[in-house]
């Protein structure tokens, strides 16, 4: 894989907390905007345990993320994200990644019902980089 290519990829979803996750319903697709946090190109995005999204996730783990775009107009670089998901309630997460504004949600971070989903990338591919055409990459193990 092209390292240049990755560190611009990491570089986006490292400075776009806003994205979208799409996930399987019914053998459909379910957008939904969250929060995402990064360890290099691994995604994490907080969620409650008894939401329907765990559920879709649990019954098809395939995912896929949008990050990256701004309302500036259509020259801004944005990565796609294909790949599996899993629920990791790990304390050291949770900790790692708690925001006071979690809050409206959770009695903080020790609270049972913070959880977050783990992403894994498989196909990446990022678009509108320069006027460059869309590249793609896969990180499958």
């Amino acid at each position: 894989m092209n390292q240049e290519l990755e560190e611009k990829v990491v570089t986006i979803i490292s400075n776009h907390k806003t994205g979208t996750l799409a996930s399987v319903e019914n053998n459909k697709p379910h957008s939904r905007y969250m929060t995402f946090f990064n360890e290099g190109m691994t995604l994490y995005t907080p969620t409650k345990r008894d939401t329907e999204k765990v559920d879709e996730i649990e019954n098809n783990p395939y995912v896929s993320v949008l990050l990256g775009y701004e309302e500036k107009g259509q020259n801004d670089a944005f990565v796609e994200i294909l790949g599996t998901s899993s629920m990791n309630d790990t304390q050291s997460l949770k900790d790692k990644f708690w925001e006071e504004s979690f809050s409206n949600w959770f009695d903080g971070p020790n609270d049972p019902n913070y959880v977050f989903l783990e992403i894994q990338p498989e196909t990446v591919r990022i678009l509108n980089l320069n006027g460059e055409p869309p590249q793609e990459f896969s990180l499958k193990h």
